[in-house]
């Protein structure tokens, strides 16, 4: 499922008020850990917005 891309403005405004999580858990449905770290909010925040380093591949979407 492919994220909708937002601002990196966006995403460190969720940052700073604690409601952003660090990706999806694995062991289960519900989200991982609030980050806590600003610089791990700024590498979300760009992968997010489709801003990260250029030539990087992302992962493709698995299929089941």
């Amino acid at each position: 499922m492919l994220m909708p891309k937002k601002s990196v403005k966006a995403v460190m405004k969720e940052f700073k008020a604690g409601t952003l999580h660090g990706g999806v858990d694995p062991k289960g449905p519900k989200k991982a850990k609030v980050v806590k770290n600003p610089k791990q909010a700024i590498a979300i925040a760009l992968s997010i917005s489709g801003k990260a380093k250029p030539g990087v591949k992302k992962p493709k979407a698995k299929k089941s």
